[in-house]
């Protein structure tokens, strides 16, 4: 059925018209938690962070910095869900932002979080090209120029979202399910074994020894990576049925469910080997080791096969699930008129998907041609491709998050008296955002160690630069539009359709 264009409120938009809007009522609480979920990446993040986490952050106190950061993303949640009650936008903290802060500071944070997930696609690009070009040739024999893999995953990503959110949800769907079985096939295998050869230990889980370890810091930053992505529940607010309800739910399930998962799956991973036989594999010239072994006596050979080709499909599902979350911002810029010319652009929407195809077009323009700019600088695309781009997109989406809470302390002081409470709308949100400013601080001071053999990358040392680039540009193209366009600065971060106001 052909989506209708809503009409935006006088009072909302200065008269400015018609917009066009997303498909209402297309995903439910399961599509909008697995959406996020799989910008998380579950066998990416166990694979790719834990073996770096053990044998260079806080060792046998990986699955302890899991812990940590799932409980001080749970107290951001409960500030971040407070607002999401009564504000619904497919813009998320551009739009939260911007009623709590005021239009300056929103525009100045939808632009870093359209930035953040602009970069994280090519990055997971990059991954998920070197995981299919090494697993097909160790499998099949066959060598295969990766940057094929590339143009492939850019057109499996356009087309997810041409066609709209719920066809996004199935592939996602299918996709997650399976890593998420094979993992947890892993975990569950060891634990049902009694534990690897030193039995259950729990020094992994004791919340001491995250704080351990060669760098203690790096560890938690990591453990914070993994969960990148979970806040774009918001994103499907306007696409969602009962978004009050929905997006709450989602939030707190994606945090917590993705953070058990986490440190079980980790702790399992370091038992099943055995402590010191845990950090041995994940230093090694094969890190994958770490995941491989235990997989491999207490489940089988089959299972690494699987887990094998499950990497690629997961780093497959994740840069799909930031694509959508890259195009859903350009279009929540583009339909308020940021510039004029998006409005008809990248602000529309399909007449017959409801879908924001044009700015998924746009992304996958530019997710292509950084990934061409990045083969023509003789990057590797996982160490400099995958690396450089997810630290810059980390660093831009950890700041909005921090800025987010602030915003919440703000919303609430002003507005809805009868949802105010000490700890949700003023404890937690204080402490999530003074957490969030931690991390980024941690970020900030273990980039070298992150990067690895890119550590003297320009585009490394830019990273704090381009961040703070990108926000300036916000800030001051919103006080140009406060003085010389007053009414396309009074829709700056407001919703625009009816449904979705303030609430």
């Amino acid at each position: 059925m052909a989506v209708q264009e809503g009409v935006a409120p006088e009072e909302k938009t200065g008269g400015d018209g018609t917009v066009h809007r997303l498909k209402p009522n297309a995903v439910g609480l399961l599509g909008v938690v697995f959406m996020a979920v799989a910008t998380a990446a579950p066998i990416t993040a166990m694979t790719g962070n834990v073996p770096f986490m053990v044998s260079s952050g806080n060792g046998i106190g990986a699955p302890a910095s899991y812990l940590v950061a799932m409980v001080v993303l749970a107290i951001f949640s409960v500030g971040f869900t407070s607002m999401a009650k009564h504000i619904t936008s497919t813009g998320a903290f551009y739009g939260f932002i911007s009623y709590g802060l005021g239009r300056t500071v929103g525009l100045a944070s939808g632009m870093l979080a359209t930035f953040a997930y602009v970069v994280f696609e090519p990055a997971l690009i990059g991954i998920f090209s070197v995981f299919a070009t090494t697993t097909l040739q160790d499998q099949t024999g066959l060598s295969v120029p990766w940057w094929l893999f590339a143009a492939l995953m850019l057109g499996i990503n356009a087309m997810g979202t041409w066609f709209g959110v719920s066809v996004a949800e199935k592939v996602l769907v299918v996709l997650l399910a399976t890593e998420v079985l094979i993992l947890g096939l892993m975990a569950g295998s060891v634990a049902l074994h009694g534990g690897g050869p030193d039995g259950f230990t729990f020094g992994p889980v004791n919340p001491v020894n995250a704080f351990q370890g060669t760098s203690a810091g790096l560890g938690l930053f990591f453990a914070f990576w993994s969960w990148v992505g979970f806040e774009s529940t918001a994103m499907y607010g306007e696409e969602s049925r009962d978004p009050k309800k929905i997006i709450p739910k989602a939030t707190m399930i994606s945090v917590l469910g993705v953070g058990v998962f986490y440190v079980l799956v980790s702790w399992m991973a370091i038992t099943g080997n055995g402590e010191k036989e845990a950090v041995a594999a994940a230093s090694s010239a094969n890190p994958l080791a770490m995941f491989f072994n235990p997989t491999e006596q207490y489940v089988g050979h089959w299972a690494v096969v699987v887990m094998q080709w499950l990497m690629i499909t997961g780093s497959l599902a994740c840069g799909m699930a930031f694509h959508n979350c890259a195009a859903r911002y350009m279009y929540a810029l583009g339909r308020e008129g940021v510039l004029p010319s998006l409005k008809n652009t990248i602000g529309r929407t399909h007449a017959q998907h409801g879908s924001p195809h044009i700015a998924g077009l746009v992304q996958t323009i530019v997710s292509g041609v950084l990934l061409a700019a990045f083969w023509i600088a003789g990057k590797d695309p996982y160490t400099g491709t995958y690396v450089l781009l997810a630290i810059l997109g980390t660093m831009a989406i950890l700041v909005v998050q921090a800025v987010c809470s602030f915003a919440v302390l703000a919303y609430f002081r002003s507005h809805h008296p009868e949802s105010r409470h000490w700890f949700r709308t003023l404890v937690a949100p204080l402490v999530g955002g003074v957490a969030m400013l931690a991390v980024v601080v941690l970020l900030v001071s273990n980039m070298g160690v992150a990067a690895g053999p890119e550590s003297g990358s320009l585009v490394l040392k830019a990273t704090p630069w381009l961040v703070a680039l990108v926000a300036a540009v916000g800030v001051g193209y919103a006080q140009y539009l406060k003085r010389r366009d007053p009414s396309r600065y009074a829709l700056l971060g407001r919703t625009v359709l009816e449904e979705t106001k303030e609430r």
